[in-house]
């Protein structure tokens, strides 16, 4: 059986959590990725959290990534990040998480050499200290690809620092939307250190998390490489609402499933650029007008 987790953000929580009674689920935590949790009432969300997960199966946690750049060579800055990313590990090792997803946040338009070899060796350090915290606490940290161009901007720091409490979360939609290379590279790097995916498709110009039907992305081909890269993968479905998360679960192999349902059809582009459609043998059938979601123009700005 695959296990499956749902994004649940701070609006959605209700029905994420109706949705993964229903079919076993897991919840991946969004809430305390936001800076206003984490400086507010923290104690009292997490106590809320800690009593609504109470029968969910499997739990990770998503940290906080807004402006934050771990390596940093601004000690002050690097400090915060460090403060920030150790303080979601207690989070999440309260909620009994087992793992907790941190962005590199590599800043991919600058390709500069000296800023790769700089932020690489800074990383490593930054990694380095945080790991054995993860593992004092129960947790492992799953580092998420972002802006990330290469594989091995992110791998090569999990081996630098060789730590079984980190490793890697791929983003797919983030390695087909910003990457140089396919995702076929992606998986072949970093399977040894894979732990955790966040799943959704897109229109292959934004970052739209959309339902894996729904998109450029075939996942009738990609959840097979996924699965046989380690048995007890886990998956969040990372959309922005929770129809399009149960219109994703029929891709998976369930304990329990719902009805089986068409995927949802193509979107017009920019440059009248078209969306496939894929069928379940995994095979594009083409533009559909009749589309359940109307199609959407995106203007180049």
């Amino acid at each position: 059986m695959d296990r499956v987790l749902l994004s649940a953000g701070r609006k959605n929580i209700d029905a994420c959590l109706t949705l993964a009674r229903d079919h076993h689920l897991g919840i991946e935590v969004m809430a305390f990725a936001f800076p206003d949790v984490l400086d507010g009432d923290w104690r009292g969300e997490m106590a809320w959290y800690k009593n609504a997960l109470r029968d969910v199966p499997v739990v990770t946690l998503h940290g906080p990534f807004f402006d934050l750049a771990p390596g940093s060579p601004d000690r002050r800055i690097n400090a915060l990040v460090m403060e920030r990313y150790r303080h979601s590990i207690e989070i999440a090792a309260e909620l009994g998480a087992s793992v907790v997803v941190l962005h590199a946040n590599f800043i991919g338009s600058l390709r500069n050499e000296d800023y790769r070899t700089g932020w690489h060796t800074r990383n490593v350090e930054f990694w380095g200290a945080l790991a054995p915290f993860a593992a004092d606490r129960g947790v492992t940290v799953g580092v998420e690809n972002m802006w990330e161009y290469d594989p091995h901007i992110i791998i090569d720091i999990l081996k630098a620092v060789e730590h079984p409490n980190l490793r890697a979360t791929l983003d797919v939609g983030h390695s087909q939307l910003f990457s140089d290379v396919s995702l076929d590279h992606w998986l072949d790097v970093v399977a040894p250190y894979l732990v955790h995916t966040h799943l959704n498709n897109n229109d292959g110009i934004l970052d739209v998390h959309r339902g894996l039907p729904q998109g450029v992305l075939n996942y009738y081909e990609i959840i097979p490489k996924l699965r046989a890269i380690r048995p007890g993968l886990t998956y969040t479905l990372e959309m922005d609402n929770v129809d399009s998360m149960n219109r994703s679960l029929p891709f998976f192999d369930l304990v329990t499933q719902p009805p089986a349902c068409d995927p949802v059809i193509v979107h017009v582009l920019k440059d009248n650029a078209e969306l496939a459609r894929w069928d379940e043998s995994g095979h594009p059938i083409g533009k559909d007008d009749t589309a359940e979601l109307p199609p959407v123009t995106i203007d180049a700005e």
